[in-house]
């Protein structure tokens, strides 16, 4: 679980951005726009975690589907699912079911729908390095937590410079983790199920429902 919520930081950092440096402003700009005028946005995505001093190295695959404040995300296993009104997140492994309210207007509530909020606080950026990956340039910006509680030393992410889409998001801790969150697959306006983002409790009716309130 705590991996799961691990992506969904890093998903919405991967989005949230505080506009201080103007070119890398009026590039998220241009990704804001782009990515506002999507019906549906559908990922599939790596993500990799190392710590050379712990000897540490982790990678897991997963795929969200997103529809406005409603998303259907499958990471590690876990099932998560956003209605709207309510989180449901589904262990198999656990055969559990946990169900909870979510206020989709909190600032601070950990979501992929804000994945589309590109302006937040908290950081200092500016534009970094430019790549070419596999034949596409991939403009990085870097981000600097402003709060010295936080664990993490700095952010790059990395946008497709032709497509104006995000590529990745490496996250580099205080303690030497290093986190990677890289997209394989960005696909948008697909044809998705009237049941995509609804909860069907009658298929687990050997599960443990945990109904938080």
């Amino acid at each position: 679980m705590k991996k799961v919520v691990t992506i969904l930081l890093l998903l919405n950092v991967f989005f949230t951005i505080q506009a201080q440096d103007k070119k890398a402003k009026d590039l998220l700009d241009e990704v804001t726009t782009k990515v506002k005028s999507f019906e549906n946005i559908t990922i599939e995505f790596k993500y990799s975690l190392s710590n050379t001093k712990e000897n540490v190295n982790q990678d897991s695959k997963g795929t969200v589907v997103m529809k406005g404040n409603q998303y259907h995300l499958n990471f590690m296993g876990v099932t998560k699912i956003f209605d709207g009104k309510k989180s449901y997140t589904i262990n198999p492994e656990d055969e559990e079911v946990t169900i909870s309210k979510v206020d989709a207007s909190d600032e601070n509530a950990i979501t992929p729908s804000k994945m589309l909020t590109f302006f937040s606080t908290g950081y200092k950026y500016s534009m970094n390095i430019l790549q070419d990956i596999k034949g596409r340039k991939i403009q990085y910006i870097k981000l600097i937590p402003i709060s010295s509680k936080d664990q993490r030393k700095e952010i790059l992410l990395g946008i497709d410079t032709q497509t104006k889409h995000i590529y990745n998001l490496i996250e580099v801790g205080k303690n030497g983790t290093k986190t990677t969150l890289t997209v394989n697959s960005f696909k948008t306006n697909l044809p998705l199920s009237k049941n995509q983002f609804t909860f069907d409790e009658s298929k687990y009716k050997n599960y443990y429902i945990n109904r938080i309130d």
